[in-house]
């Protein structure tokens, strides 16, 4: 085998890991953590599961630094950011396993997502867009267990594959487009109202241009359109017509608004 050849070798050795570790970074597999999927229709429930995550305080958090229309007082939140860390290392601690109900995973999911965005933000507080960051999506940012996820390994390793379409409005990646950041923590014991409230809240706000006849939708409708299941089609429209005020007709063409990336910051 002659060197070049030989080197070529070891080249593609080399970006295989690479792509590997970045496909698992960005989300293509759960990195070991367990998946339930969502039975219909999610029940709002503590029980049957090994463990009650609390997340008050993340709740008082959210409560003090969040305002009615989701945009985020980070340097209020910074402030308390040992509180926060306080939080994200009980998070930490916890280790996820199939006997956790999936109630008890979705809300530990969506929150701890929601939790180390807004860490990250701080981070590197001032910055105008999370994209201005690197690699806020692929990097290990989240230790659980023995494991270092990534925001896009939580979202599209774990969540997505949940059947539940809804978490797509319950997760915020820090921007003006993305569906508001709640300003409660999501509990086991509420998480279907609270899921119902997100979707109705999206669908209906200023995000989309509802019309029968000519929508523009968020580009979220768009880059996660075969997670919008009706009856176990896919079905943008009728998936959106379960919550919107103003229905879209089924053969409407439709339209995605430019997505805004700049910071919910208050400020």
């Amino acid at each position: 085998m002659n060197s070049y050849l030989r080197l070529s070798i070891v080249s593609l050795f080399a970006l295989s890991l690479y792509s590997c570790a970045l496909f698992s970074a960005a989300g293509l597999t759960s990195q070991g953590q367990p998946v339930k999927e969502v039975k219909s229709p999610l029940q709002s429930t503590k029980e049957g599961s090994t463990i009650n995550v609390d997340h008050s305080q993340w709740d008082r958090l959210l409560k003090k630094h969040v305002d009615s229309q989701g945009m985020v007082d980070y340097t209020g939140f910074k402030e308390d950011r040992s509180e926060l860390k306080s939080y994200l290392k009980m998070l930490s601690k916890l280790e996820p396993t199939k006997r956790w109900s999936v109630q008890e995973l979705l809300a530990f999911y969506i929150n701890t997502y929601n939790a180390y965005t807004v860490d990250l933000i701080l981070e590197n507080y001032p910055v105008k867009s999370i994209k201005d960051i690197s690699g806020p999506w692929t990097r290990g940012i989240v230790p659980i267990g023995n494991n270092n996820l990534s925001l896009g390994g939580i979202e599209n390793g774990i969540l997505r594959k949940m059947n539940e379409a809804r978490i797509h409005f319950a997760i915020n990646c820090a921007s003006i487009s993305c569906p508001k950041l709640l300003n409660e923590a999501y509990t086991a014991g509420r998480i279907n109202e609270q899921l119902d409230r997100a979707a109705k809240e999206f669908i209906n706000s200023e995000k989309n241009e509802l019309d029968p006849d000519k929508p523009k939708l968020s580009s979220i409708f768009d880059w996660y359109r075969k997670d919008y299941l009706v009856n176990g089609n896919v079905d943008v429209i009728g998936y959106i017509n379960q919550f919107a005020t103003t229905k879209i007709n089924p053969n409407a063409e439709l339209q995605f608004m430019e997505y805004d990336w700049n910071l919910n910051d208050q400020r």
